[in-house]
C-alpha cells in the first residue's frame, strides 16, 4: 500500500538550494544575491546607469556596511543595491577579520575555539541577519510592520579564485549601467515570461 502524503505540507516545505554537504562558515569569498519581496522596485531607481538609493536603500546600505560590526569574522567587498535586488560578496575570515583569505580550492575548515567562544556563524545566518535587520528598519519607517521586504530564499555563490572574484567585482561594479540587461529588471521578466 502507498503512503499517504499531505499535500498541504508538502507544498510548504522548503528546498534548499544550498551546496550538500558544504560547510558555509569556512574561511572564504562568498557572491550573494538577495532579491526583494516579488521582485518589486523597492530600493530605488537607475537613472542614466547610476542607481539612486531611496530612503529603504539606504536603511539596505546602512545594514550591509554594518554587518562587520556583529561579525568580527566578516569582511565585506564588492556590493551594489539595484531597484529590487542587491549583490554583495562576503568574505568570512579568522576571527580577527583582518587576515585576508584566498579564495578558492585552498578553504580549510572555520577555525574552532576553546569551549565557551561564541559560535562562528555562517554565511546562512549572516544573510538572515542582514535580511532581518534591513526588514525591520524599513517596516519601521514605512510604518508597515511585519510586511515583507525580501524574498525567502537568496542565490549563492562559492567564489573558487582571485581571477573569478575580479570578474565579479566588476560585473557588480557595471550593474546598474547594464540595468536593462538584467536578469532581475522587470521589463525583461515580463518578456521572457
Amino acid at each position: 500500500m502507498g503512503e499517504i502524503i499531505d499535500s498541504k505540507a508538502q507544498q510548504h516545505r522548503r528546498r534548499s538550494i544550498r551546496l550538500k554537504r558544504y560547510d558555509y562558515s569556512q574561511l572564504g569569498a562568498y557572491f550573494v544575491t538577495v532579491c526583494t519581496y516579488l521582485r518589486s522596485r523597492l530600493l530605488g531607481d537607475v537613472l542614466e546607469g547610476a542607481m539612486w538609493l531611496n530612503k529603504s536603500g539606504h536603511i539596505v546600505e546602512a545594514c550591509w556596511n554594518d554587518l562587520p560590526d556583529h561579525y568580527a569574522h566578516v569582511q565585506l567587498d564588492a556590493f551594489v543595491i539595484m531597484p529590487n535586488h542587491v549583490h554583495g560578496v562576503i568574505v568570512l575570515t579568522h576571527d580577527e577579520g583582518t587576515d585576508r583569505v584566498n579564495v578558492g580550492a585552498g578553504f580549510k575548515p572555520a577555525p574552532t575555539g576553546p569551549q565557551g567562544t561564541a559560535k562562528r556563524h555562517g554565511l546562512p545566518e549572516i544573510v538572515r541577519a542582514f535580511k532581518t535587520f534591513s526588514s525591520r528598519r524599513i517596516d519601521e519607517w514605512r510604518r508597515m510592520p511585519g510586511a515583507p521586504v525580501w524574498q525567502r530564499n537568496y542565490y549563492e555563490h562559492v567564489v573558487r579564485g582571485e581571477d573569478e572574484l575580479n570578474g565579479i567585482r566588476e560585473s557588480v561594479h557595471s550593474n546598474p549601467a547594464r540595468w536593462l540587461e538584467d536578469r532581475y529588471h522587470p521589463l525583461r521578466r515580463e518578456q521572457s515570461g
